[in-house]
């Protein structure tokens, strides 16, 4: 049985702390809740069972024991609650949003010394590792394209995670910048989008998403579009639940999904 402690706050914590318990090898025996109320006390957010919670990773992570801490929260928390983790002999599994390739980097370098697994990926919608690679594929066609994500109106940071790692597997997939529309009047400035890579990426916040992410590819007389949507957050627990089984059957660091659900390359 694999013991887990559960970092993040409302909605997203809760829905990983109900559904990872509910799956078969695996116990959900704590909580870091940094936007709590109080320190630290007990918490029944799974049915019929209470379990320590803190806001700080270290005194759940010394009462609980756990093999594996998954983390949620926000950028300015994640590597707090990583390093306790590493630091702990406890394997990481990361979706927090914001987090740059300087820390992944440092954050890889934690797990290798420590000699443990660990995993972060930018998005652990199964639905969403497959558009990012089908949109790497369709880079190699065409010269043009777009990416919109939509979320909801609690995400703090623009653009996505998600989007970037895409925009970033479209430009590895066509091997060269695409071409970005720069309009020679602009009536209001930031209309036109942000870009990377010669990809216009415009970010949406409102009620009524999840989060859902859309790619455009535009040439003479056609076009081409590739959306996934993440209806509810249920939708991020399959891929949690395979990172969690990779990060204990292996000593690797890991980023993305893309290599556990056999799309490397």
């Amino acid at each position: 049985m694999a013991k887990l402690v559960i970092s993040g706050d409302g909605k997203m914590g809760t829905m990983l702390a109900q559904g990872l318990d509910k799956v078969d090898g695996f116990e959900v025996v704590g909580l870091v809740s940094p936007l709590a109320d109080s320190p630290e006390g007990t918490s029944e957010v799974i049915e019929g069972k209470s379990i320590p919670w803190s806001r700080l990773p270290r005194p759940v992570i010394e009462a609980t024991g756990p093999d594996v801490l998954v983390d949620f929260t926000h950028a300015d928390f994640a590597p707090v609650v990583i390093a306790a983790a590493v630091s702990s002999g406890v394997r990481p599994v990361v979706g927090t949003s914001g987090l740059d390739d300087e820390y992944l980097q440092e954050m890889r370098a934690q797990c290798d010394s420590a000699g443990i697994g660990g995993l972060y990926a930018a998005n652990f919608a199964i639905g969403a590792v497959v558009l990012q690679h089908l949109a790497k594929i369709a880079s190699r066609f065409f010269e043009r394209a777009e990416l919109i994500e939509l979320h909801h109106e609690g995400k703090v940071d623009a653009p996505s995670g998600t989007a970037l790692a895409i925009a970033e597997a479209m430009r590895a997939g066509r091997g060269s910048d695409f071409e970005f529309n720069r309009p020679e009047l602009t009536h209001i400035d930031g209309t036109r989008s942000g870009e990377l890579s010669g990809i216009g990426i415009h970010s949406i916040r409102l009620p009524g998403f999840v989060a859902s992410h859309e790619i455009i590819f535009g040439d003479v007389e056609q076009k081409l579009t590739i959306r996934h949507d993440s209806i509810g957050r249920d939708s991020f627990l399959p891929g949690v639940t395979l990172g969690i089984q990779a990060v204990l059957a292996s000593s690797d660091f890991i980023v993305g999904l893309e290599s556990i659900i056999g799309l490397e390359g």
